[in-house]
């Protein structure tokens, strides 16, 4: 039996720094609100300068926040700001039900969506580094088992009253990662010596994980919904030429994603940081397109990403509604991943972009060396082949990745 939705009330302050981004923050709180399981009753907006320093809004609106939970019967209250401990409490006595803020939101998300070690790993970091400078006063909120939005995770152990448990949780979850990243580590350099790495980041709910299926046919987890996708999977892709790469499909980015989040999931971000080709998916039908765009850019200058070669893909073509298609970045394909045309339209956009940054080479493979050629089809990105009668050879041409042996020397298997 599905577990009854909370009632959820939110609200926002529109200030003269944030005016710009407003409604569409408003808009995705509402979207990580559903994906979180939770119906939202009532939107509360107030206009001020600036937030209040005490309890986000003023003394008048905090009373009329009162009244609609009353009004709404409403179980929990979120709020579109990072809450200090001190507002969190200010607000919560007031209200009388539980009060959670945005960063908390997300994380209850990604306690949702963990799957491997890792990601479980992290998220639990994340929360409890959240948690641990406000546990006073959270002893009601925590002690909900399983309660629903915001309690997911860690919540549910008897954090308020053991503050020196945490910190020792927190230093062995840290030590565990630092492992777990090691042993990604040593794979990647593994991998890195052979194979050629694609990468996805985009916004979250782009439309990453419907690329990686349409690509590999991997069976993951795609859905309209923020963060469908937490743990980075890769899956190799043979490309119709022959050559072999991996495709690694990543956690979406977001306006305003929590430091706590970039923090924790530092070696999940770490895989994309290593690829030799990101692709960044858009929504192009998004009406905030172009400010998802620019959060996407910030944080992968951020990230240290910006040296990898990109190529942009704007996808759910089918939506798009009216005048003609403007794109803002370049080099793009306009692709709807649930076309029949989307795989060939993004897989030719590839095999061009790859011919712009890999080398290309020229060699004569001699008849004889049949095991060469084959290594060379799923090495290199090769063009043609042509047989020379005279000489007992194949005239080979393509393009190889940066330092791969297979072009400068023929290597015994």
């Amino acid at each position: 039996m599905e577990a009854k939705q909370e009632r959820v009330i939110l609200v926002g302050v529109e200030t003269e720094e944030t005016w710009r981004n407003f409604g569409e923050s408003m808009l995705e709180l509402k979207g990580l609100t559903k994906t979180a399981k939770g119906t939202v009753c009532f939107s509360l907006i107030q206009k001020r300068p600036q937030v209040d320093r005490q309890t986000v809004i003023g003394k008048g609106k905090l009373a009329e926040l009162r009244q609609l939970v009353e009004a709404h019967e409403a179980d929990l209250v979120i709020f579109n700001h990072e809450l200090s401990p001190r507002q969190s409490q200010l607000i919560q006595d007031q209200v009388e039900v539980p009060v959670i803020d945005r960063v908390q939101l997300i994380l209850d998300i990604f306690a949702m969506r963990a799957r491997s070690k890792e990601g479980k790993l992290q998220v639990e970091l994340a929360q409890l580094e959240y948690l641990l400078p406000r546990l006073v006063g959270q002893g009601k909120n925590l002690s909900r088992l399983g309660g629903g939005i915001g309690t997911r995770g860690p919540g549910e152990t008897k954090l308020e009253t053991d503050r020196r448990h945490i910190r020792n949780r927190i230093t062995g979850i840290k030590r565990e990662l630092k492992e777990v990243a090691a042993h990604r580590e040593r794979t990647r350099q593994k991998r890195q010596s052979q194979v050629f790495q694609i990468g996805l980041i985009g916004y979250t709910n782009a439309g990453k994980s419907t690329i990686l299926n349409l690509l590999t046919s991997a069976a993951t987890y795609e859905q309209d919904a923020l963060f469908a996708t937490l743990d980075p999977l890769t899956k190799q892709w043979c490309l119709p030429e022959g050559f072999q790469v991996t495709v690694t499909d990543t956690v979406g980015f977001i306006q305003d994603l929590p430091t706590q989040l970039i923090d924790a999931f530092h070696s999940t971000l770490e895989e994309s940081r290593n690829m030799d080709l990101l692709l960044h998916v858009v929504d192009a039908a998004s009406p905030d397109r172009q400010q998802q765009e620019a959060t996407v850019m910030a944080l992968m200058e951020e990230l240290d990403f910006a040296h990898i070669p990109l190529l942009t893909v704007y996808n759910k073509a089918d939506k798009l509604e009216g005048a003609q298609f403007v794109p803002t970045l370049f080099p793009n394909v306009l692709i709807s991943a649930k076309s029949s045309r989307g795989k060939a339209d993004l897989t030719e956009a590839i095999k061009l972009r790859l011919m712009e940054i890999l080398e290309p080479y020229s060699l004569a493979v001699p008849q004889s060396e049949g095991k060469w050629l084959s290594r060379l089809k799923k090495e290199t990105l090769l063009l043609s082949e042509e047989y020379q009668e005279d000489s007992q050879s194949y005239l080979v041409k393509g393009f190889v990745p940066e330092g791969a042996s297979v072009v400068r020397k023929k290597e015994e298997p």
